[in-house]
């Protein structure tokens, strides 16, 4: 695996370091001084890419999702290789935010972007990402929802304690690239001097599939396949494997694919209880996920699970995605006129967090979380009501 690899080295590293330091008398935790130029370095090195930083807990090379807050519910981003499922709302309002946010924070760090759609132009989507939020005016946003709430004020102190617990340190200045999570000013698009400035490619499924085409019986829908196969090209011909040595310059490739699973993309698993694609997209998501783990490369995807009536297909497909979140809109149910949760827009589900090299899958601790949409900001805090 392409980013284990690259990140594996340090436990190599820090055995030499400790045999070396034994042999010149000096400890293993002193700093050793910089190396001569022409020194040759052995052993692997951790990739220094823009927009990426190394996570904490095992060194995997990790990426944001344009929210910070959900960097730290999925222990500090998104690391690379890996599948992001997000289980759209109701009516598809919070989740194509999400997705938003993840293609705005490539952007904003000069990573390739692949953006693919059954309904929707990647060109329309690109064109209506979220503009970068200055960092002084992100933090007045959030002291100001704190303060004008009425509210007990231990409960605000919970609140705010919370969010900023979730929140990184802000810096006063305007918007840089070269930090770790953006924010986003929902209610502004994106300045179009960035989207030229970027690298993309789109996938529109109605321009690489004729109407009239006829589909011979397989195990992978014709959408699937010929998705499958744009992102392999995109992967082995731009250098994201590591098969071009001489590209000097490394980057990401963040992946966005919406509304999979759905009619749209020729799959009959939303429309009938024993769809007969079950097996299309299951094997779907094996597929990419061997493709993802062999290159520097993210994928976030959106899903309708809600309209999956096979509960064993959602267990499968769940078990085929590295990070899996809920999304629950009070839109339409009783909670929205519900006044214990008229401070929320909707409840946010961590169902699974990865672990990565190993068989089983972490949980995370946090259950009870809500989320609004202000008038700029998507925020999460902890639902109050079940504390």
């Amino acid at each position: 695996m392409a980013a284990v690899a690259t990140c594996g080295g340090d436990a190599g590293s820090a055995g030499s370091a400790v045999a070396t330091a034994s042999k010149s008398n000096v400890t293993s935790f002193q700093r050793r001084g910089p190396r001569a130029s022409g020194t040759n370095d052995s052993g692997p090195r951790l990739v220094s890419i823009t927009g990426t930083r190394p996570s904490v807990r095992n060194g995997q090379l990790l990426v944001s999702t344009g929210l910070p807050a959900l960097d730290q519910l999925l222990g500090g981003g998104l690391a690379v290789g890996t599948v992001l499922l997000i289980e759209e709302d109701k009516y598809n309002i919070y989740s194509s935010l999400l997705f938003k946010y993840f293609l705005a924070e490539g952007i904003v760090n000069g990573h390739t972007l692949l953006v693919a759609s059954a309904n929707e132009d990647p060109a329309n989507i690109l064109q209506e990402l979220p503009a970068p939020l200055l960092d002084d005016n992100c933090k007045k946003e959030f002291d100001e929802d704190v303060y004008n709430r009425k509210t007990p004020e231990s409960n605000i102190k919970m609140k705010i304690a919370w969010r900023y617990q979730l929140l990184p340190k802000m810096e006063i200045g305007p918007v840089s690239s070269s930090r770790f999570g953006h924010y986003y000013d929902a209610s502004k698009r994106i300045p179009q001097e960035l989207i030229e400035a970027s690298k993309w490619h789109g996938f529109f499924l109605p321009e690489k599939i004729p109407s009239t085409l006829k589909v011979e019986p397989c195990s992978l829908t014709h959408g699937y396949i010929k998705l499958l196969q744009f992102i392999q090209n995109i992967i082995y011909e731009e250098g994201f494997d590591g098969s071009n040595p001489q590209k000097k310059q490394k980057n990401i490739l963040r992946i966005g694919i919406q509304n999979l699973g759905s009619p749209l993309w020729g799959d009959d698993i939303c429309c009938t209880e024993n769809g007969d694609s079950s097996h299309s997209l299951t094997k779907f998501l094996y597929v990419l996920r061997g493709l993802l783990r062999t290159s520097l490369s993210v994928c976030i995807i959106t899903m309708p699970t809600h309209l999956i009536q096979n509960k064993a297909v959602i267990a499968h497909i769940t078990n085929l995605s590295d990070i899996v979140v809920g999304l629950e809109s009070f839109i339409g149910s009783e909670r929205e006129t519900n006044p214990l949760y008229k401070d929320y827009h909707g409840l946010i589900h961590i169902r699974q967090i990865p672990r990565l090299n190993n068989l089983v899958c972490d949980e995370s601790d946090v259950k009870d979380l809500g989320f609004k949409l202000k008038r700029k900001l998507f925020t999460i805090e902890v639902d109050s009501i079940s504390l």
